[in-house]
């Protein structure tokens, strides 16, 4: 399995700026570029802002490498995407699109590569914690933060091999096989977390403490 490659969690330590800046700002600049993606109505805007944020990338000394891996793994849904909207709307509209929607990943991705995956974790039921008066549970939404963390990479990573399985018996052109075998696998998959985490008793709800 080579879901490693696709790890979007994949925390790489270092010290630049990025590094060293507070968790609470990240995910606001994570915020702001999503909220800008639905404000810019100028496709030069979105490259200019995609452009800032790639240069925010390359200043963690991450590298250029990683930066096109993000990008070239969103690339072919882009593409479809990009062509459909350019047959509806034009060139324009969907330039503008497409770039916001790697202004996201981009942005997302200097989060997951400069902050630990313990530190996301512990960030995020921090900011989960005002809604538990509403009936939130801030553990267990960064649990399944945690688990999407781990299965986008394991799904990803199946999906390469069966490809490659595929291809090897000329059968690369065939949806049936290679939707069914990710498919089965993702099912196989999903119920072994699910069987681990009632194992150990993650995920259920507290039971309600009795009053003497």
């Amino acid at each position: 399995m080579r879901g490693h490659g696709y790890l979007v969690g994949n925390y790489v330590p270092g010290h630049s700026v990025v590094h060293r800046a507070p968790l609470w700002l990240k995910f606001l600049v994570v915020a702001a570029c999503g909220t800008a993606s639905f404000l810019i109505v100028d496709w030069r805007v979105s490259l200019l802002v995609f452009v800032v944020m790639c240069a925010v990338f390359l200043s963690t000394r991450i590298g250029m490498r990683r930066l096109l891996r993000t990008i070239r793994t969103v690339a072919p849904i882009l593409l479809v995407i990009g062509l459909f909207q350019w047959w509806q709307l034009g060139g324009p509209t969907s330039a503008r699109i497409v770039l916001n929607v790697l202004i996201c990943v981009v942005a997302a991705a200097v989060l997951t590569a400069t902050t630990p995956v313990q530190d996301l974790l512990d960030g995020v039921a921090s900011l989960a914690k005002p809604f538990r008066r509403l009936g939130a549970d801030p553990e267990r939404f960064a649990l399944t933060i945690a688990v999407m963390l781990r299965s986008i990479p394991y799904i990803a990573g199946a999906f390469a091999d069966v490809r490659d399985s595929a291809r090897a018996r000329g059968l690369e052109r065939n949806p049936r096989a290679l939707i069914l075998p990710v498919f089965i696998t993702t099912v196989a998959y999903a119920r072994q977390t699910g069987d681990a985490l009632t194992a150990r008793g993650l995920g259920e709800p507290e039971e309600p403490s009795e009053q003497s």
